[in-house]
């Protein structure tokens, strides 16, 4: 069984934001496999059920705001018993340029608030991830990180971001098919361009 969390924020104001992309990614996942979202109080989340190919999924996405996500993401590895290898943390990544996806096994958080949680819930840096590119306007000297990863994407990067996502639901399956090595290999140097 694999577990895919995508990280955001709840409520309609949050919804099409760069900071929600993971929210937005199983998504589009669980719509792909037909499955749909419950909320499951005990677990901070709302929560799917479903399977790609053989193998069974279940996507979470935490109700508990961004930067306490690892409240609600440690109460599921808690009660299923499961090992980190398992785990697929999907989030924005102001590191990489929009259109870029970074698989990897372990690492700091880079910054990132929610997988900065996720990590200290689970005392461990071995939380595999899937990083979406949002770009990083940081060369401004007036940029503010948090107004820039709470604005909804522009008119120009929709588009963009409607490839991005389709991507990174293949790359997840691809992941839970055949595993993180293929996936790296086929997704880590792939740019979308515009």
């Amino acid at each position: 069984m694999k577990v895919v969390v995508g990280l955001g924020n709840p409520g309609l104001r949050y919804e099409f934001t760069r900071h929600n992309i993971g929210f937005r990614i199983v998504d589009s996942l669980a719509q792909e496999i037909e499955i749909e979202f419950k909320k499951v109080k005990s677990y901070y989340s709302l929560i799917s059920r479903g399977m790609i190919n053989n193998h069974k999924v279940i996507l979470i996405k935490p109700q508990t705001f961004m930067n306490l996500s690892g409240r609600a993401v440690s109460k599921v590895v808690s009660y299923y018993k499961m090992p980190l290898q398992d785990l697929l943390i999907v989030y924005d990544d102001l590191n990489l340029e929009l259109g870029q996806v970074r698989i990897r096994k372990k690492g700091s958080a880079g910054g990132h608030m929610g997988m900065e949680s996720i990590m200290q819930y689970l005392n461990s840096e071995d939380v595999p991830r899937l990083r979406i590119g949002i770009g990083n306007p940081s060369v401004n000297f007036n940029f503010d990180c948090v107004s820039y990863v709470l604005s909804n994407f522009n008119g120009d990067e929709k588009d963009k971001i409607k490839k991005v996502i389709q991507l990174s639901v293949e790359a997840i399956k691809t992941i839970i098919e055949d595993g993180f090595e293929k996936a790296m290999r086929k997704y880590n140097k792939k740019l979308i361009e515009p």
